[in-house]
């Protein structure tokens, strides 16, 4: 699968998916309409995505907010512009949704990514992000 293939070099520590669980999550996340996967593609060849998902809400005049994330390109294509035409498209995707909002986190330091994030209009400054993961023992 290209977009497990691509996520390796995005996450290069996550483990090994059995080959059933990634079929069976890869057609429920492509089967899920508020799940929006981008993709650039060069001669046939997986180049760069993001994933974008529409989160309902009754806030905001009941209007949805969206999420990106795994925004990354292949090495090979870097530099060509990719990351940021899959971001303007999900962006774009996410007005077309009648979004209020796009969020997006980052790790702290990838500041060439956060460069490019504030290329497409993101600002670092509007709200701040908080994150918790499981403990160890429940990875």
């Amino acid at each position: 699968m290209a977009v497990l293939k691509l996520y390796k070099e995005l996450r290069p520590a996550d483990p090994e998916l059995e080959s059933n669980l990634a079929n069976q999550t890869w057609l429920a996340m492509i089967e899920d309409p508020q799940t929006f996967l981008i993709v650039a593609d060069i001669a046939g060849e997986l180049a760069s995505t993001c994933a974008l998902t529409i989160n309902k809400s009754i806030a905001n005049g009941a209007r949805p907010f969206a999420i990106i994330e795994h925004v990354i390109t292949a090495q090979k294509f870097r530099r060509q512009g990719l990351s940021r035409q899959v971001l303007e498209f999900a962006i774009n995707t996410a007005w077309q949704q009648n979004c209020c909002k796009v969020m997006l986190l980052s790790g702290e330091k990838l500041t060439a990514a956060h460069a490019l994030y504030e290329s497409v209009g993101l600002q670092a400054d509007i709200e701040k992000g908080f994150v918790i993961k499981p403990p160890t023992a429940l990875n």
